[in-house]
Parts: C-alpha cells; sequence; structure tokens
C-alpha cells in the first residue's frame, strides 16, 4: 500500500530482458535500507526489490506489467518515480494507491500557471476508469488532485516542489505516464455499471 508522496527519483542503470520479463537496475542512495522481497512502487507500478547491491537495486517486471505501464518505454538514464511502501503508522498525506497501474495516458499539453503547471492528459476511457473534478489520481505515482475532468481527459495542479522533485519536470507532450485511478471511485463506479444491468 502506498500513498501516491513520492520519496525521490532513482536513475536506471540497466535492462535486463528474460523471454517476456524484463529487470531493471536502478542506482538509489537508500540501498542500504532495502531488503530482498521488499514492495517499491515504480512511477506507480509496485515491483518486489530481487537483488541489492551497495549503490543499486534490482526490480523485474512481467509482460501484463509492462504492457499496462509505462515500465516497457524505460531507457537506460531514465528519472523513475518512487515510493516506499507504507508503513502503518504513517500519516496519509496522499490518498489510497495500491501500486496497481489501470492503464497509461499521453500528456497532450503543459501551460505555465505563472509560477506553477497545468498538465493535460488525455486517456482511453474503458471499464471503470473515470475521474471527477477535485477527486484524487496517481499520475506516475504521484498522488494528485484533478481538474478540469472531462470524458478521457483531465489536468492536474503542479507545485514548484512536485515539480523539481518528480520526474514531471521531464513530461512534455507527447510523453506517456501511468494512472491508478481512485480505488473508491472504481468500485462506485462497477456497482453502478452492475445496478443499471
Amino acid at each position: 500500500m502506498f500513498s501516491g508522496i513520492v520519496e525521490r527519483t532513482v536513475t536506471l542503470v540497466a535492462i535486463r530482458t528474460e523471454q517476456q520479463n524484463k529487470t531493471f537496475t536502478f542506482r538509489a542512495d537508500f540501498c542500504g535500507e532495502l531488503k530482498i522481497d521488499q514492495s517499491i512502487a515504480h512511477n506507480g507500478v509496485c515491483l518486489t526489490v530481487v537483488d541489492i547491491t551497495d549503490d543499486t537495486y534490482s526490480v523485474t517486471a512481467m509482460k501484463e506489467t509492462l504492457l499496462r505501464s509505462n515500465l516497457g518505454l524505460l531507457e537506460v538514464g531514465d528519472s523513475v518515480n518512487v515510493e516506499r511502501s507504507m508503513r502503518p503508522d504513517a500519516l496519509l498525506d496522499g490518498h489510497i494507491v495500491q501500486g496497481h497501474v489501470d492503464q497509461t495516458a499521453v500528456c497532450t499539453a503543459v501551460d505555465d500557471a505563472e509560477g506553477s503547471w497545468y498538465f493535460t492528459f488525455r486517456y482511453d476511457q474503458a471499464g471503470d476508469n473515470v475521474t471527477v473534478e477535485k477527486g484524487s489520481i496517481a499520475v506516475n505515482g504521484v498522488s494528485l488532485t484533478v481538474c478540469n475532468s472531462q470524458p478521457g481527459q483531465f489536468q492536474v495542479a503542479i507545485i514548484p516542489y512536485t515539480y523539481e522533485h518528480t520526474n514531471f519536470n521531464r513530461i512534455h507532450p507527447g510523453s506517456v505516464v501511468n494512472l491508478e485511478f481512485d480505488i473508491i471511485g472504481k468500485y462506485i463506479a462497477h456497482l453502478m455499471k452492475n445496478y443499471q444491468k
């Protein structure tokens, strides 16, 4: 379980392909605090630590994860948002994030808001995935508030701190990002759809 409050970014230093899987190795300054089998969200995708060195750790993503997220598009040198799983006694500063990415979206615009930025994203509206005005969404693992919600499109406002401390500073029109829709909203949408049958 995660909160969508990104701890830092890490740099991808190696990719190894094994059949349908990809193992990603990241350089990080907290490797001494990690253990094998620990869960870490990478751009919002929960992955398990499978190897650790003094300054790197590795995680493996299977085909389903690569197809549903932007991890399959990563290249060596890319910056990835990471968040370690929440402790039970921690404050929930963001919102409930499972680390189960629903789908990707494409950035269609970045607008200057005189000190902050508005990012617009378009996604294929399918299943129970919807946004609502002032609702929560995780974009590349970052807990954000939806504004200007429309069918298949929404905006988020990014303050300078978030811009500087996540990989939002590398997102531009055409960039593919991961989306995890609000779990409560997904349950309600699913129940309503079944109720109407």
